[in-house]
């Protein structure tokens, strides 16, 4: 890497601050994509968990947009050389409902910049710690902790590490049909720019993968509307997912859920069409 790794690593504590307003529009938009039926949200309906990913969108001007859709290295983030980059996973705290109406805030901190070498090449590991305060209230609502991956450009003789096989019995389970439209909405709702999930000649003949990749957080999504849809009440306190393995829109994938013996514990996953786990996922309810 041109960049020295001391250099990374004093981006830790650096922090950033943003202001938004929960509006409804997303909220609808968002209903519409994950094909719920159409319904009023009046003020003060409570988000589900991870729609806070509709607000505190990056407005990067379109001159600061680099070659694969993200803005530029460096900034809030630290300029990390290396061309791939993913959404590893996050961790989440719900302490309190953050409702439509609300004026928030988002405090972002660099919490860890790690340098590892992989069986491709260098990795650069970097955790955001994320806190939403409502109608400046002192306590935060959510904490997030945001994992992402920077890695090397697939090299012609890259073998991807072996595949894990996902639970095979369920008592939850659905398909998803990862079509262009379904990809091209979320990343339009979220205001992702990254060309690998819309951009199919970009994700094949520059990044090295089979098709269009389908979102982290959409995955994440639609884990936690599995939930929402089995235990409507359900009150989540804690949720934490971690990428397996890329889902492409090549094929149908599922998301599947089984609750645990303690009545709390839920396992969700996601697993492609060969049945291989692409997306491990634990929530707890309160």
């Amino acid at each position: 890497m041109d960049v020295h790794p001391d250099q990374l690593q004093s981006w830790i504590g650096r922090s950033e601050r943003l202001e938004d307003t929960i509006h409804p529009t997303p909220v609808a938009a968002l209903t519409a994509t994950l094909d719920h039926p159409a319904a009023p949200v009046p003020t003060g309906t409570a988000l589900s968990p991870l729609w806070h990913w509709l607000y505190f969108l990056p407005m990067h001007r379109q001159s600061e947009i680099g070659a694969d859709g993200h803005a530029k290295r460096g900034g809030f983030l630290p300029p990390v050389p290396l061309p791939r980059r993913m959404w590893a996973g996050s961790q989440f705290e719900f302490r309190a409902p953050i409702r439509v109406g609300d004026q928030v805030t988002r405090t972002s901190t660099i919490d860890d910049v790690t340098l590892k070498e992989g069986r491709t090449g260098k990795l650069v590991f970097v955790k955001v710690r994320h806190e939403i305060r409502c109608n400046g209230e002192a306590a935060p609502a959510l904490v997030e902790f945001h994992d992402i991956v920077y890695r090397e450009a697939q090299g012609p003789h890259d073998v991807p590490p072996p595949p894990q096989a996902a639970p095979t019995e369920a008592a939850w389970r659905r398909q998803i049909v990862p079509d262009d439209v379904l990809l091209f909405r979320y990343s339009a709702l979220t205001f992702n720019g990254h060309r690998i999930h819309y951009d199919r000649q970009y994700v094949t003949q520059v990044e090295g993968y089979p098709g269009l990749i389908v979102h982290g957080p959409l995955i994440a999504t639609l884990l936690m509307d599995l939930l929402r849809r089995q235990l409507p009440d359900a009150d989540v306190a804690n949720f934490r997912f971690k990428a397996v393995r890329p889902t492409f829109d090549l094929d149908a994938f599922h998301v599947s859920g089984q609750p645990q013996a303690d009545g709390k514990t839920i396992r969700l996953w996601a697993s492609d069409h060969e049945g291989w786990l692409t997306m491990d996922a634990t929530a707890v309810l309160r």
